[in-house]
């Protein structure tokens, strides 16, 4: 299958299951205790103003993120509910709802805006403190900031990867990728096929939070600032440009993908995803696929629907 005639797909992983996105419904599968697979379906939104945003280069990452905040707030509503009535399960060693939501919402797109402010803000103050008396202000402090925010990333990733539940989102979200890269390679998505493909995309968010910062040290270095809370004040102002144009990155990345050269743009999203995403067992295959498969099945159904209502 041509890569340019794949129809783009979103998926996250949630609890013990996988959330895939399409056109017009978004479906989550989740692997019971007694090993069935349950589905929570939402529809789309129809705004006609944010289907009108999401056509606007450099705003429709933005309008896609508020979007994809809303939906898997559904989601993983609905996935910690149901793992909450199977709390007795002593795979987990039986953490508290409360402890597993927030165990899941640090790396789920609900934490993204306020990650995203403090992985904006706290680099700006150590990388003034720390070096701001050996090195100078403009390109080389955002230079310095930019490497104390990678690091900052990197750490806080690998440190809430060692969670046993952590660990199995992960896997979850190797099967999101396989399944993925495998409709795209127009091969039948069985569980054999599926698990032959990467754990790794380059329409990934994990490549997305890279470009934030890629992005921000380009952008940030275009303006200059007089005292430490210019600095502030103009890295809060710039976030939604940097989030808008990282987004656009993340799109040209995956569009270039199989370009000698320009292949390369995407690699760094595909270093952290090495530690976003784990292999994952046959089970959680099946379950990634199964949510594709249903997703693509309400997605068809939705759309001869509006078909119908329009005529």
């Amino acid at each position: 299958m041509a890569q340019q005639n794949v129809p783009s797909y979103g998926g996250q992983a949630v609890i013990e299951g996988v959330m895939f996105g399409g056109r017009r419904v978004t479906v989550t599968a989740i692997r019971r205790k007694n090993q069935e697979i349950e589905y929570y379906e939402a529809p789309r939104s129809e705004y006609t103003w944010a289907n009108t945003l999401k056509k606007i280069p450099f705003v429709r990452g933005i309008v896609g993120l508020i979007e994809a905040s809303a939906n898997g707030a559904k989601h993983l509503n609905f996935a910690s509910e149901r793992y909450s009535m199977e709390s007795d399960d002593d795979v987990y060693e039986g953490p508290s709802r409360l402890q597993m939501v927030l165990g899941v919402a640090v790396v789920g797109v609900l934490s993204f805006l306020f990650g995203k402010f403090v992985f904006t803000l706290v680099p700006v103050f150590l990388a003034q403190f720390l070096l701001g008396q050996w090195v100078p202000a403009g390109i080389p402090q955002n230079l310095a900031e930019g490497v104390i925010k990678l690091l900052l990333l990197l750490g806080y990733i690998t440190a809430i990867a060692q969670a046993p539940l952590i660990k199995r989102l992960f896997q979850y979200h190797g099967a999101e990728h396989k399944v993925i890269n495998a409709f795209e390679s127009g091969v039948d998505l069985t569980v054999e096929n599926v698990q032959k493909f990467s754990t790794l995309h380059y329409r990934c968010g994990s490549s997305f939070l890279i470009f934030t910062v890629i992005v921000g040290v380009i952008i940030y270095s275009l303006f200059t600032y007089e005292t430490l809370w210019d600095r502030v004040v103009q890295r809060i102002v710039l976030l939604p440009l940097v989030i808008g144009v990282s987004y656009e990155v993340l799109q040209w990345t995956n569009k270039w993908r199989d370009t000698p050269v320009l292949r390369y743009l995407g690699y760094p999203g595909l270093w952290l995803q090495k530690i976003t995403t784990r292999e994952p067992d046959d089970s959680q295959v099946e379950v990634a696929i199964a949510a594709f498969l249903k997703m693509r099945e309400r997605d068809q159904v939705a759309g001869e629907e509006r078909l119908i209502s329009a005529g």
